[in-house]
């Protein structure tokens, strides 16, 4: 069967494996199509003293120079606050930051002629890390500050206190499609747009602010996307209106794809991150207190930049109860690209910090990080089940995942296995490490938390579905025939899946959040319930039936519960209903209902659940090269009563994969000048199959369902990309078999092997003391008194472990 909750492969499968699917440069070129190609800074800030295009115009093909002076409406894409040019008219604020567009018959002749734009600088000082720009009180915002209980009381309350600050890099979205977009004017001013976006109501906007056109003068269409990761909510915005800039000048059809290198330079990023953390514990690991800052890397301009940061506070407690909490967000200001939406979208951020402290709290104390996470979970009802922002978690199912995971995974065994394993190898160790996840599932902006769709059923039985939401490859579309397909009782061979296009949906939520099944299915399902309803009281009529509440739709049929002899067929009552000019088509609309936020006291119930999950991961790293070996990775995922197990269990295992390459192997590096040294795969690395294990085991929770969701489901996309937390643990576990039962064990996120290889080098050198309990084999924590701890450089990566009188 392929209705909802059944197993079915994603609906453009062969498609795609086939090489037939149709992205948005793939369609057939209208007559007199323009290219574009970039004119790029090579500065990370400075003054704009000269730009002259003319030497451009004598490139053959080349039609015209697109400055900041073409720009009709407003020359701004900012999606927040209006503080991002289009074009730069006076200075650039980034290295790779587009100052120009030439437009030409041919790509070749675009980029030849961008060569011999004339572009004259005077460069100034830039700002390129977050230690820069808190030196330099270069931020964006104001603080943003939330937390319960009293911080300091916390602390005068603990056994030990603990600082340390954790860094983190950003990622590329390295989507398979680059930011693609097309612009076709006609002859009464209007602009059909073809993006590759995840938001094409915003889309829509940005391109008639450029413009300055209304809305419904552009029409914005997103055929498929090849990837997007959350790198096309925002950042496809630029593109489309520097598209529909050059059809709006020339009055003709403009294309622009960029290449993997200019992807890679101008586009926004995962933002990178800095935690600076004061924790306060008892001697069973129990936390009591925690103080954190967290720095995120915005970037030039705003985008999205405050709800990220918003997320990465809100889930700094991942699946731990703290009494005491505060946690300020901060936005630093630097001169790089506008960092961005990105699968987890700051969550996963936040949370690596909480994994970090406590895994520094464990074996400060001498007792195993599994058991600490297990003593902190979030258990029980009111106050140690309830949210620093104040939200109860009432479905909390994190024990019921973190026992399945360990059962799954013989954690134990394995456990006294690679003990004996490391005890008789000197220069391989390995480690295994178990990691919940608890997300929130909801847009932290209340109003985007709705959706639409729109229901066409043609007289033969056919029937057009469309919806806001876009199809990336996570199989959305997929999930939403088969949403309709059961509320209809229909076959799933009956529908044709629409582009997702602004005029057939309006003001569409982007496909982001991890709800684009839970927004658009629900409004799918109540547009097929309105027609259905129609159709329900004919086929009534036609089966002689008082009242239609008894009938049911199943496998192309209407009949009588009671009396399932007498039915008709779907296709009958079809055009029994346009016979009595009764209507084929509905539109269909959610909201999540009950969510709520205050910006000022920073409380509420921004999600209207969570999801939730554990990974145990096994590695094997070895002592010479900084390398390791995934040896084996077993998941118990909560994705509800799935809609569709085996697109569920897709998402699970890209999600997983994507986050290990950001916590291990993919590294953004910029020099002094602020230039970005890995723009391409020769430099950047991704994870591929040699990287996945073997043992790879994904369970998907039972006896899950959700209430009031869409059959039942629970959102996917997101949360298991924290799952991979679980490899970067084990990686460490197997760094501290290196030394001597080491209380600190420092590893860099990302953990390449030459970081790897570093954390080795520091564990053999720690100095340690003979255990002084009986909690485990290790030694006890290197003592500081209370002044020392005082004496702390805000911040520092040293420990202090410091008894409270």
């Amino acid at each position: 069967m392929s209705i909802a909750g059944h197993r079915k492969s994603h609906e453009s499968a062969e498609s795609h494996v086939s090489g037939k699917a149709v992205y948005t440069d793939d369609q057939r070129l209208p007559s007199g199509m323009l290219s574009l190609y970039p004119v790029l800074s090579p500065h990370a800030r400075a003054v704009i003293t000269k730009l002259d295009p003319v030497l451009a115009y004598a490139v053959e093909g080349v039609v015209t120079v697109l400055t900041a002076a073409d720009v009709t409406g407003e020359n701004d894409t900012g999606v927040i606050v209006h503080d991002e040019p289009l074009l730069p008219s006076d200075e650039v604020s980034y290295w790779g930051q587009v100052v120009a567009w030439v437009v030409a018959e041919t790509e070749a002749a675009a980029r030849l002629g961008a060569a011999k734009v004339l572009v004259e600088y005077e460069p100034l000082k830039p700002v390129l890390t977050i230690q820069e720009a808190i030196a330099t009180e270069s931020f964006h915002t104001k603080p943003q500050v939330c937390g319960r209980g009293d911080v300091q009381t916390g602390f005068q309350s603990s056994a030990h206190v603990l600082e340390g600050e954790v860094e983190m890099n950003g990622q590329d979205h390295f989507y398979l499609e680059t930011q693609t977009s097309w612009a076709i004017p006609d002859l009464e001013g209007n602009y059909q747009v073809y993006s590759s976006t995840q938001h094409p109501t915003e889309t829509q906007i940005i391109v008639g602010r450029v413009l300055g056109l209304p809305s419904n003068r552009i029409v914005v269409t997103c055929l498929r996307m090849g990837g997007g990761f959350g790198g096309k909510e925002s950042q496809a915005n630029p593109m489309a209106a520097a598209v529909a800039l050059a059809a709006y000048k020339t009055g003709r059809p403009a294309r622009v794809r960029l290449r993997r290198h200019h992807d890679m330079m101008i586009t926004g990023k995962r933002h990178g991150y800095l935690g600076r953390y004061k924790v306060g514990f008892q001697p069973d690991g129990t936390l009591t207190a925690l103080e954190v800052a967290l720095y995120a890397d915005a970037g030039w301009s705003l985008d999205l930049s405050p709800p990220v940061l918003l997320r990465a506070m809100l889930h700094v407690d991942n699946a731990y109860y703290i009494p005491h909490i505060q946690v300020q967000g901060y936005l630093a200001q630097t001169n790089k690209t506008s960092n961005t939406a990105f699968r987890g979208f700051g969550g996963p951020q936040g949370m690596l910090v909480i994994e970090d402290v406590i895994d520094r709290v464990a074996r400060s104390l001498n007792l195993t990080p599994d058991a600490v996470r297990e003593r902190n979970f979030y258990h029980g009802t009111g106050e140690t089940n309830t949210t620093h922002y104040g939200q109860e978690i009432f479905d909390n199912r994190i024990a019921r995942v973190w026992d399945e995971a360990k059962a799954n995974a013989n954690f134990a065994e394995r456990k006294m296995a690679i003990a004996e394993f490391n005890r008789v190898n000197p220069y391989k160790k390995r480690g295994l490490a178990i990691t919940p996840v608890k997300f929130g599932i909801s847009f932290n902006k209340t109003q985007y938390n709705q959706a639409g769709a729109l229901i066409l059923i043609y007289t033969d039985g056919s029937i057009q579905l469309n919806h806001g939401g876009t199809e990336m490859g996570q199989g959305l579309h997929t999930k939403m025939l088969q949403v309709a397909a059961k509320a209809l009782g229909v076959s799933i061979n009956r529908f044709r899946i629409m582009p997702t296009s602004t005029d057939k949906v309006p003001n569409t939520s982007a496909t982001a959040a991890s709800s684009g099944a839970d927004l658009n299915g629900m409004a799918v399902k109540d547009a097929c319930e309105t027609v259905k309803a129609r159709l329900a009281t004919l086929a009534a009529q036609m089966l002689k039936l008082d009242t239609p509440e008894e009938l049911v739709f199943e496998n192309d049929w209407i009949f009588c519960r009671t009396y399932p002899r007498d039915r008709i067929s779907f296709d009958e009552v079809v055009n029994h209903a346009y016979n009595n000019r009764v209507s084929l088509s509905a539109t269909g609309y959610y909201r999540t209902p009950n969510l709520y936020w205050d910006q000022e006291t920073y409380k509420g119930r921004p999600f209207y659940y969570f999801a939730y999950g554990a990974a145990v991961s096994e590695v094997e790293v070895d002592g010479f090269t900084g390398t390791f070996k995934l040896r084996q990775v077993d998941i118990v995922h909560d994705v509800g009563e799935s809609l569709n197990p085996l697109v569920d269990q897709g998402q699970v295992e890209g999600g997983f994969v994507q986050g290990m390459g950001w916590l291990t192997m993919e590294e953004l590096v910029w020099d002094q000048q602020g230039r970005l040294r890995t723009y391409a795969p020769s430099t950047y690395k991704i994870p591929t199959i040699s990287e996945i294990p073997e043992a790879f085991h994904v369970h998907l929770l039972t006896r899950a369902s959700q209430d009031g969701t869409i059959y039942g489901s629970k959102a996917v996309g997101e949360p298991p990309f924290m799952l991979a937390f679980s490899v970067r643990e084990a990686i460490r576990a197997a760094v501290a078999e290196f030394g001597h039962h080491p209380t600190y064990v420092p590893l860099a996120a990302p953990a390449t092997p030459e970081a790897t290889l570093m954390a080795i080098e520091q564990v053999r050198s720690q100095t340690t003391t003979q255990p002084n309990s009986t909690n485990g084999s290790g030694a006890v924590p290197h003592m500081v008194d209370s002044s020392s701890v005082d004496e702390i450089r805000e911040g520092a990566a040293t420990i202090g472990v410091t008894p409270q009188s």
